[in-house]
């Protein structure tokens, strides 16, 4: 694929992830798609036309929320509520970098560790992060005194490209350098497969920015995070 396909499906990547490579957790049709409840309420549209967001709402209930990537700001249709709004960046990393020596013993996360990944996201909130979220990629951590201290892995993909996601640290673990080695891990195993690695954060997260920028990661863009939330029925 050339390469300017690639980056313009950096432009929309929820949308194209669930076109692609992660399709078999989406549900929707040729104009919006979600992820599935147990991965998450990330979704995706082709446009903000008033059609995709039309089906965009048959995928979510009035209570639920939906969590937008966008290029611009939203369009909400009529009765379509704004749960939150915030400015995002999106980072790559193009560049083939050393990678990190750590001392920490890294180790893989599986099924047996969902509760406490649920807890540790939970109290961090690095994202959405639900019961499935796992099956989305590799994911790693550190332990300290047998509890959970840190984790990070892997959750949208589309061709050439691979996101780190669920980056986050107990709060009585921080400054230990955890997230620096375990963002460098899974960077270097994306590299592996011949992927180039991305990122998504908030665009106030400036000690993570610094942390991301350090590991070889660059500002491609800017985007609007919108939560919302369908027209509540008659």
């Amino acid at each position: 694929m050339p390469a300017d396909t690639l980056t313009y499906a950096l432009d929309n990547p929820i949308w194209n992830s669930l076109i692609t490579h992660r399709s078999n957790f989406a549900l929707g049709g040729d104009l919006a798609r979600r992820f599935l409840p147990e991965i998450g309420p990330l979704a995706g549209m082709i446009d903000q036309s008033p059609e995709a967001y039309a089906e965009l709402g048959t995928l979510f209930t009035p209570d639920q929320i939906a969590i937008l990537f966008l290029e611009s700001a939203p369009q909400l249709p009529a009765g379509w509520r704004m749960r939150r709004h915030i400015e995002g960046v999106q980072m790559v990393c193009a560049e083939v970098s050393e990678q990190l020596t750590s001392s920490f013993a890294i180790e893989p996360l599986g099924e047996a560790d969902v509760p406490e990944m649920l807890e540790l996201t939970a109290l961090t909130e690095p994202g959405p992060f639900a019961a499935r979220t796992i099956e989305l990629g590799d994911f790693i951590g550190i332990r300290e005194d047998g509890r959970l201290a840190a984790m990070a892995g892997e959750r949208l993909a589309m061709p050439g490209y691979m996101e780190v996601s669920a980056v986050c640290t107990h709060p009585d673990f921080r400054g230990r350098g955890y997230a620096r080695a375990l963002v460098s891990a899974v960077k270097q195993k994306i590299r592996a497969r011949g992927e180039t690695p991305i990122l998504h954060t908030f665009a106030a997260n400036s000690g993570a920015i610094r942390v991301y920028e350090a590991l070889g990661f660059v500002l491609r863009r800017s985007f609007d995070v919108a939560a919302i939330s369908p027209p509540l029925q008659a």
